[in-house]
């Protein structure tokens, strides 16, 4: 069988009825019966009916994209799947990954994610903060132009390079009116686009400190796992198994970069080959290609492309 890792998508890939194809699986049913009870809501009535501008909502999509990463890694192993030799989740898709590794329960997780999505809404207020995606310009000069014009305004106002999705993708984020003398800036100094995202927070920025204090103190209160898979984390790009380090690895995650690329790279230097995307949509799939034209990815949503990962990895 090939080397392959398993990775779990974040916020943006969920859609109304996502599960709908594994309605019928009694895995699917029961994970989402345990989510629901964690959070004291019907979970499975939210993604099978939205609407879409609920699912959008930053407190509903955490959990919901959560819950779908665990639903397609359960089935997986309830249909005879071999586990990942690792795992890695974008963003948020690290807490789908420490489920799947064995560090969280989901009854812990849900409520955890809900609670970040949260904090990180009201540490900065909805139309404050803003988030865009550089296309075509490297890494390190978005970077560059970050710091010039976080420098060039003062301090009041903040842009900082947060999630490097691939090569020729890094998204950007910070107060509103730094964002876009960024984005502005980045097209300057060659960048094909700067596309404002629809989303309610600057993720992964320096402004969300306040919304990780709070998770820091969440975490603190529960008792982790021994991880049963590698699990290599977005912000230092490392495996951790030691509880604290595994915590605080969480906790500066919230306000730090999301190192998609060099989490990529840290699995082909393992010797994996394929990634599977497990979950909605085939975001990560696309960025794997794109990150290394050597290694596959492959998307698991449903039982036709649960059917296509089991006949890609023989």
């Amino acid at each position: 069988m090939k080397q392959f890792a398993f990775v779990f998508p974040g916020q943006g890939s969920q859609s109304v009825g996502m599960l709908d194809a594994w309605a019928d699986h009694p895995v699917v049913a029961q994970t989402l019966q345990e989510a629901s009870d964690a959070l004291g809501e019907d979970i499975g009535a939210l993604i099978k009916n939205g609407p879409k501008e609920d699912l959008a909502l930053t407190t509903n999509t955490q959990p919901v994209m959560l819950v779908a990463g665990v639903a397609a890694w359960r089935v997986w192993l309830a249909e005879g799947g071999a586990m990942p030799a690792a795992v890695a989740g974008h963003s948020l898709g690290e807490y789908s990954a420490l489920v799947a590794a064995g560090v969280l329960t989901l009854a812990q997780a849900a409520p955890l994610v809900r609670l970040r999505a949260a904090a990180m809404q009201e540490a900065v207020p909805v139309g404050t903060g803003a988030m865009a995606a550089v296309l075509g310009l490297p890494a390190e000069k978005v970077k560059e132009v970050c710091a010039a014009v976080t420098a060039q305004l003062g301090g009041a106002e903040v842009v900082e390079a947060v999630n490097f999705n691939d090569p020729g993708q890094t998204v950007i984020a910070g107060s509103k009116a730094a964002v876009e003398a960024a984005s502005a800036a980045v097209k300057e100094a060659g960048a094909k686009r700067a596309l404002p995202l629809p989303v309610s927070a600057p993720f992964h920025s320096s402004l969300m400190k306040p919304a990780a204090e709070k998770l820091k103190a969440a975490l603190d209160a529960l008792e982790l796992g021994v991880p049963q898979i590698p699990v290599i984390n977005n912000i230092d790009v490392t495996v951790q198994t030691d509880a604290a380090a595994i915590r605080d690895a969480l906790y500066r995650q919230a306000f730090g970069p999301v190192r998609w690329v060099e989490c990529v790279q840290a699995m082909k230097a393992r010797g994996i080959t394929h990634l599977v995307e497990c979950g909605p949509g085939k975001v990560l799939a696309g960025m794997t290609k794109r990150i290394d034209a050597d290694l596959v990815g492959a998307p698991l949503y449903d039982p036709a492309t649960l059917a296509e990962v089991k006949e890609l990895l023989a």
